[in-house]
């Protein structure tokens, strides 16, 4: 669903009509990620050599974005990021033993996308376009969204529709030219409440079809529709005796493929002196299985498929119950036209964290770390 977005910054609740912006804006970030997942539960292909916890995916994304206005009345923006990624990926379930070969895996995904808007006293028109591309993987989306806010200008409601066309050609060659299609629609009001309080609604629908499927994993058999819908409530409210900002909100995800989904996030936005300001931040997210998913056989009669066979079938471990909490520190630094931040995360993922159920078994814990770094100057 990253095609179609609505504008989330979320700014100070004061009333203006829409109008581009006075300065355009360059940044440049860098992001390292980096995970690993423990290994603990001994399937019936485990050498017992791979240690306490498997080193698994590393990608290091820098990226690039500009945005500059056309006069008062047009905005053109656009961004490109390159991803370096290499490690290896378990096959079933947590078992490093069936992880790629050394020397492993090592991709390169580019990306870019440019979005044109058009402002006017009341609203808005944008129209978009991305492109992403890695050795096995193509997609291509557009987008267009259209805005229009109340005389006063405290109500905004906004409509986008997005439509992507990817092709799948895994180096594995179990299937060639694979193709998937995906339209989704969003519907969403921004509400200025109080001077210090802006709400923000939003609706998802996307419906989808062709290969879902992941090629490089054992008995991966997946439905070729796919319908996703999701409701967010966002929160900003500012707080004057601290001069500082919360931010919280509740997103609920449903498919067609069975997972339903909550994620709970708060982050407190918090000047420390006119050019330096902090912002920690937490999230929690849990979901349920997909209807298809089976938990770790562990009788090496049936290892790793299914004990009944069954027409659609996952071991992927993204589509099993489980929650995960993320932490997070940003750092940012303005003075004058330069703005500088840094930002750490840690993300953790067990099945015994999942609310409203129970987590899938024999799922080793999951854990990610990343840092951010970017700068931005206004021209």
């Amino acid at each position: 669903m990253a095609a179609l977005a609505l504008h989330t910054g979320l700014a100070p609740a004061t009333a203006q009509a829409e109008t581009a912006p006075e300065h355009g804006v360059i940044a440049l970030r860098y992001l390292h990620y980096k995970d690993q997942q423990d290994v603990k539960v001994q399937y019936p292909n485990y050498s017992g050599t791979e240690g306490s916890s498997f080193k698994r995916i590393t990608a290091k994304s820098p990226s690039v974005y500009v945005m500059a206005p056309i006069g008062s009345d047009w905005t053109i923006e656009a961004s490109a990021v390159i991803d370096e990624v290499s490690g290896a990926t378990p096959r079933n379930y947590s078992d490093v033993s069936g992880a790629t070969p050394k020397p492993g895996m090592n991709d390169y995904r580019k990306a870019g996308d440019v979005r044109v808007s058009r402002h006017f006293s009341r609203g808005g028109v944008s129209i978009g376009a991305s492109h992403s591309e890695e050795h096995d993987y193509r997609s291509t989306a557009v987008s267009v969204e259209g805005r229009v806010s109340t005389p006063d200008n405290n109500t905004t409601l906004t409509v986008g529709l997005a439509h992507a066309e990817d092709a799948i050609n895994p180096v594995n060659q179990i299937v060639v030219n694979e193709a998937k299609r995906t339209n989704e629609l969003i519907v969403g009001v921004t509400q200025a409440l109080t001077a210090n309080d802006l709400v923000q609604v939003n609706a998802t629908y996307a419906s989808g079809e062709g290969y879902y499927s992941d090629p490089y994993k054992n008995n991966d058999r997946r439905p070729d529709r796919r319908k996703q819908a999701a409701g967010l409530l966002r929160w900003n409210h500012f707080v004057d005796t601290l001069n500082a900002t919360a931010r919280t909100s509740y997103r609920y995800y449903q498919d067609s493929f069975g997972i339903a989904a909550h994620t709970v996030e708060a982050a407190w936005v918090q000047p420390v002196t006119r050019w330096l300001s902090v912002t920690p931040s937490a999230r929690y997210y849990t979901q349920s299985s997909a209807d298809f998913y089976y938990d770790p056989v562990m009788d090496s009669a049936y290892y790793p498929g299914p004990i009944v066979p069954q027409m659609f079938s996952t071991t992927d471990q993204r589509m099993s119950a489980f929650g995960a909490i993320t932490l997070g520190l940003k750092a940012e630094l303005r003075w004058a036209d330069w703005t500088t931040d840094v930002k750490y995360e840690r993300y953790e993922q067990r099945s015994n964290w999942r609310s409203f159920g129970n987590g899938s078994p024999n799922v080793d814990n999951f854990q990610a770390d990343s840092v951010q770094v970017g700068v931005s100057r206004k021209f």
